[in-house]
């Protein structure tokens, strides 16, 4: 792994912390009705805290220019570079696997990133055991909107919750 692999990582998970810990805020805000700048409470950060980092400007920037922005990944900047680091993201977290090296941070990071920009998340394991295990019931996502099963998914080699 070279240096600027390693930079590119240190980068695109800094700005995704930042991009989490922001939408975080939002959320919260929104739910609370508060009436928070965004871009305000970035410059706040740089005043007076371990944060100091150069891009809190770049932030500001984003919410200035878009208060209503979503996800600082919808920012062209902020998107961009993450794209541009992403493939040496990925190069780091797939050696420190394998050396059996932890990155509970960085792999969840990653984890972030990667279900924020899918339409669709695989969760239709999760899905299954629910429904296994608690006829949870499931929506198929070839079928009508609204109509839901329990069951159909089963083997008959497998036995229900009930049969063991």
């Amino acid at each position: 792994l070279s240096p600027v692999c390693l930079g590119s990582l240190r980068r695109a998970a800094s700005i995704n912390a930042e991009y989490m810990g922001m939408a975080l805020i939002k959320t919260m805000g929104e739910k609370q009705k508060w009436d928070l700048n965004l871009g305000a409470i970035a410059t706040m950060w740089k005043g007076g805290c371990i944060i100091r980092a150069k891009f809190l400007n770049d932030i500001k920037a984003a919410f200035d220019a878009d208060p209503n922005l979503a996800n600082l990944l919808m920012n062209k900047k902020f998107g961009d570079k993450v794209n541009e680091a992403q493939a040496a993201w990925r190069k780091v977290l797939c050696v420190a696997i394998q050396c059996g090296i932890l990155t509970p941070a960085f792999s969840a990071s990653l984890s972030y990133f990667d279900s924020y920009r899918r339409e669709n998340l695989p969760a239709n394991l999760t899905q299954a055991q629910r429904d296994y295990f608690g006829r949870h019931t499931y929506q198929r996502k070839d079928e009508v909107e609204g109509k839901y099963e329990s069951g159909a998914w089963i083997s008959a080699n497998w036995q229900t919750p009930e049969e063991a």
